[in-house]
């Protein structure tokens, strides 16, 4: 009783468990542009991720200047999702994460479809360190691809792949309503 009672008191006082989300957002420190294959994106929004009073990460997502965040979720536009860490994740953690979220989101006939998709993405990830940072990029020419630390992991052609995967944080039912809102917020 006594090591929880002190675990929890450490994690209420812990000072980067009251972080305010603006400086969460320095730390990140998103560019204001960036460029995909020739084409230049703009930082549409951003926000932070907190589960149970504590920051996870920080999502940004681009887009073409020309259309707003909602505009982006088109599949013929170019995107990228990137997010900052701000805590240790084990990599099971975050594949189980993922698959619980895609099966909210999809029917079993299309996880089926996507499997060995999904499996070689999954098969990429590393345990996630504080000031990793992650993105996953489409262009509709090229496909998904997922970037670890500014190096690329994982690049696939399957526009069903790469929709499905940026839907857990972009699609209704995903990671995070208030994160979605957040990024779409137009």
């Amino acid at each position: 009783m006594r090591k929880l009672l002190a675990l929890t008191s450490l994690l209420l006082l812990s000072p980067a468990l009251f972080a305010n989300p603006d400086e969460r957002l320095r730390e990140a420190n998103f560019a204001a542009q960036t460029t995909l294959e020739r084409a230049s994106l703009e930082r549409k929004n951003q926000s932070v991720l907190r589960y149970l009073w504590v920051d996870v990460y920080a999502a940004a997502l681009y887009a073409e200047p020309n259309v707003s965040a909602v505009q982006a979720l088109d599949p013929q536009r170019s995107k990228r999702l990137e997010l900052y860490y701000f805590r240790k994740i084990q990599r099971d953690d975050v594949i189980e994460a993922a698959w619980t979220t895609l099966s909210r989101q999809h029917d079993t006939a299309t996880l089926a479809r996507l499997r060995s998709d999904l499996d070689a993405l999954h098969a990429s990830f590393l345990d996630i360190n504080p000031g990793d940072r992650y993105a996953l990029n489409y262009n509709a020419n090229s496909g998904l691809s997922l970037e670890r630390n500014g190096k690329t992991a994982f690049a696939s052609n399957n526009p069903e792949l790469a929709s499905a995967y940026l839907g857990i944080w972009l699609a209704p039912n995903g990671l995070s309503d208030s994160l979605r809102s957040s990024l779409l917020n137009d």
